[in-house]
């Protein structure tokens, strides 16, 4: 696959099918593929997080989570083909599973929301397996425990909703140890599929304006979103006096 250069970060330059024919095509294969789905704002965390941006680097598929990524690359001379949002794909994997059985474990979010997802998945789409699901809150002496019970559930699928940047930093420190084919940080999309949180309008996510209608859902946010107008800030300054890590 293509990689483009972004800032320092490698994204992969895939499409929404291409990003769901890779997962399917890792089900038939060994090992854990990491799997991360950057919007801005990571992408702005990565700038001040090295360990972060090593760890994105070191992803097996690295995707577009938003306009703003797609922006930049555009203004970088780079483009990305497409927006790939890490809820989307997930829907679309989901949808296979009529094509092609897959199993799911779930693990994230606040205690009963993971549960409520498992519902809603297995009632929208039948066809596929939930084996277990966790919720995100956890000390480090919890951590043996929980890998056990993924790796016991036979899972294909890890569905690992914790936020950015901690969902990358445990999947990069635990893949070596899980036994699923696809390990996939997905930040709010557990909350999404348990409805407890709903996604922007069709025409506003067309229009790249997602952060609007988060912003007005969840006005505490805005000191986090100010690094949607930083990243695409330094993709104007770096257009026109680039850096070797660009």
């Amino acid at each position: 696959m293509e990689k483009i250069k972004i800032h320092g970060v490698m994204m992969d330059n895939v499409t929404m099918d291409e990003a769901l024919e890779y997962v399917i095509g890792r089900l038939d294969r060994t090992g854990t593929a990491k799997l991360y789905t950057p919007n801005s704002e990571i992408m702005m965390q990565a700038q001040r997080d090295p360990e972060l941006k090593d760890i994105l680097n070191q992803a097996d598929l690295l995707i577009a989570d938003g306009a703003g990524v797609v922006l930049a690359s555009r203004i970088l001379e780079r483009p990305l083909k497409e927006k790939v949002s890490g809820v989307d794909l997930v829907e679309r994997i989901l949808e296979y599973t009529n094509n092609r059985p897959a199993s799911f474990f779930i693990f994230g979010a606040r205690p009963g929301v993971a549960e409520k997802a498992a519902e809603n998945i297995m009632t929208q789409y039948p066809k596929a397996q939930i084996r277990g699901w966790r919720h995100g809150y956890f000390n480090s002496d919890e951590e043996d425990t929980i890998i056990d019970s993924i790796n016991e559930s036979g899972a294909d699928i890890l569905l690992v909703g914790l936020g950015a940047p901690k969902q990358e930093k445990w999947i990069h420190k635990n893949a070596h140890r899980l036994n699923c084919k696809v390990a996939m940080g997905i930040g709010g999309s557990i909350d999404v599929l348990a409805g407890t949180a709903t996604l922007a309008p069709e025409f506003m996510r067309r229009a790249g304006l997602e952060w609007l209608f988060r912003l007005v859902k969840e006005p505490r946010r805005l000191p986090r979103m100010m690094d949607l107008p930083r990243f695409i800030l330094l993709s104007v300054k770096r257009r026109f006096r680039p850096k070797k890590d660009s």
